[in-house]
């Protein structure tokens, strides 16, 4: 495969550097040495080496200018040294001579040497002009490194892939059967090329994955990296943007060069809604740099050059605000969709989270499959990592289908806030609150069965009553809509029931909050209203800041007025449907009330003995 960068330089300015104060500091040590005079003299006061001379110890006295040393008597050098006054002899400061001369002791007078001196004259003046020198030259470099990288500033930073030794191949992911067929042809065209151009078949110029946060696109592009044995480029949409005007073009026509370079190539850009987004909505400033950025891709996409042979992948979860331009035949010719995985796709990903980690007999992971429904490859990662986690943490050796258990409710519905202290007033409305979920999910004939209540605090809730579909659904009917409202208020109509309307809390403001969003979603995105059937009014959210400002509201005031009463309509019947069955089953709310306060928590199986005594009252059916 080719390469596209170079093998780097040794780093060698680091050492350099050290080498350089290593020799200014011997340069130091080495003058300190030839100033003492290249030994250790100790400096004494002029009356005790007078003393010491005078008693017979010293054995030679030196005298250099008004620098005295003394060699004691069994030394072979001076070991002493001291100072006279200026203009006066050693007599004068109380030597005796004639002692001196009966005790032997030797006394020369020497010239002053000028070497060390010197020597201290020339470092006062190199020393720190080599520090000077050396300062200059850092800085020299350190700006010759910015004026580099200032002309490196238009370069690509794209990383080429494909080389590592543990390569990610489309054998180790499961599910994504479509997308990576799709990806497999892009592969096997690069591998293969005579086998389509003999049939006049040309591979598209680029393939947009799409998908949901957590389905796989990127894993994908690196399974395109192990699998093809072409050079792989990658780089993120939001590294071709900076904020000089003109370096994302720049990045891009780089980016191109090279995969040109070294075709056949893939060039994958992640995010690239981050420079794709809707041309003309731009007011200037960074607006004006990615559009420029997203001109030059559409060129080098396809612009007069042809047969480059560089095939680009891209992904987002965003294709909705993508210009176009991007989306025609001829630059990203196929959309390839990365759904949610199914329940037998589930199970294979697991599969292969779960093939490395010690698992005991009763994990079923079959079942977790079954009630994952909607997770995506991600969340189930989390899942696997979870529960090996849980496992290590009560030092066991194997995973365990408690721990799996665990790990899940944890993902979906958050960890449990055990050290959350409730009074008794506060667990009796929050036992009545979560009993009343979970009576009227379960009596209403088009809701979700109940999985688990518990009144223990889990993530930002007080409780929860947690309700799992059987199977996984691709549509939601009205009735079951419906069904999904009444539900969601029961918690506040249970303690409306029990306390009156002035015992109501805050307790159930999450649930109102979803029970608006799921009435409003009827009403403007799904055509469920009664006056406004089959009518949709959708407001498109995701454009950037200046696009909702210049375009109108798809829709009048009255029609907005009226899509307010139909939203109120949908959750005052949910609230009366809700009433009518918590009412015709008060005992059965205070039973199970009663054993959410006793054990906290209650599995399917244990609630189901109490859940199967309600009713459905005919005021809260809505079809025979």
């Amino acid at each position: 495969m080719p390469q596209l960068n170079a093998p780097k330089r040794p780093q060698i300015s680091a050492w350099r550097q050290i080498v350089f104060w290593v020799l200014v500091g011997g340069g130091l040590l080495l003058w300190w040495y030839i100033m003492s005079g290249g030994q250790a003299v100790k400096e004494t006061a002029l009356s005790d080496m007078a003393r010491q001379a005078n008693s017979g110890e010293v054995s030679r006295l030196v005298v250099q200018g008004d620098n005295i040393k003394a060699t004691l008597k069994g030394q072979s050098v001076a070991t002493e040294h001291a100072m006279k006054e200026a203009g006066s002899t050693i007599y004068d400061q109380g030597f005796d001579k004639d002692t001196l001369a009966k005790n032997g002791t030797v006394v020369s007078v020497e010239a002053e040497s000028q070497t060390g001196a010197m020597i201290g004259s020339a470092a006062v003046v190199i020393i720190p002009t080599l520090l000077i020198i050396g300062f200059f030259m850092y800085m020299m470099r350190q700006a010759q490194g910015q004026n580099n990288q200032a002309m490196g500033f238009g370069k690509s930073k794209a990383r080429l892939y494909g080389l590592d030794k543990k390569k990610v191949v489309f054998g180790d992911i499961a599910g994504n059967d479509n997308a990576k067929q799709d990806l497999e042809e892009v592969v096997d065209f690069l591998k293969h090329p005579k086998k389509y151009e003999g049939l006049g078949a040309k591979i598209p110029k680029g393939v947009l994955l799409v998908g949901n946060p957590g389905t796989g696109k990127t894993m994908l592009a690196r399974a395109v990296a192990g699998e093809a044995d072409v050079p792989f480029f990658s780089i993120s949409g939001s590294e071709f943007v900076e904020m000089f005007v003109g370096v994302g073009a720049s990045r891009v026509r780089d980016l191109f060069a090279k995969a040109k370079k070294n075709a056949p190539a893939i060039i994958f850009i992640d995010e690239i809604d981050a420079v794709g987004r809707k041309r003309g909505s731009g007011m200037g400033g960074g607006h004006d740099e990615r559009e420029q950025t997203l001109n030059q891709i559409l060129v080098e996409m396809d612009g007069f050059e042809d047969d480059s042979n560089v095939i680009v992948l891209a992904a987002t979860n965003r294709a909705d605000v993508l210009d176009p331009a991007l989306l025609r035949p001829g630059r990203f010719d196929r959309r390839t969709n990365i759904t949610l995985p199914e329940r037998a796709d589930r199970e294979a990903i697991l599969k292969v989270h779960f093939k490395n980690k010690p698992s005991d007999a009763t994990v079923n992971l079959d079942k977790l499959a079954a009630k994952t429904a909607g997770s995506s490859g991600a969340d189930l990662a989390n899942i696997a990592n979870e529960a090996a986690i849980i496992a290590a943490r009560r030092n066991a050796k194997k995973i365990s289908n408690k721990d799996l258990t665990e790990a899940f409710e944890k993902v979906a519905i958050g960890p449990e806030r055990k050290t959350k202290v409730m009074n008794e007033y506060e667990k009796r409305l929050t036992a009545y609150h979560e009993a009343g979920h979970a009576i009227v999910g379960h009596v209403l004939p088009d809701s979700d069965p109940v999985h688990k209540v518990t009144i223990i605090p889990r993530g930002g809730t007080g409780g929860v009553t947690w309700f799992l579909p059987p199977e996984d659904k691709s549509y939601t009917n009205v009735y079951e809509f419906k069904d999904i409202l009444a539900r969601a208020m029961g918690g506040r109509t249970a303690e409306k029931i029990v306390y009156g309307d002035d015992g109501i809390t805050t307790g159930a403001g999450s649930d109102l909050r979803k029970a608006t969003e799921i009435a409003r979603d009827m009403i403007i995105e799904q055509g469920m209203g009664s006056k406004l059937r089959d009518q949709v009014f959708h407001e498109d959210n995701g454009g950037m800041v200046f696009d909702r400002i210049t375009h109108e509201r798809p829709y009048s005031d009255d029609t907005a007025r009226e899509i307010d009463r139909e939203v109120e309509a949908l959750i005052r019947e949910a609230g009366v449907r809700a009433e009518a069955v918590l009412t015709a089953n008060r005992k059965v709310l205070d039973e199970l009330a009663h054993e959410l306060l006793e054990r906290e928590t209650l599995e399917e199986h244990d609630a189901a003995p109490i859940l199967d005594k309600a009713t459905l009252p005919k005021g809260a059916m809505l079809h025979a």
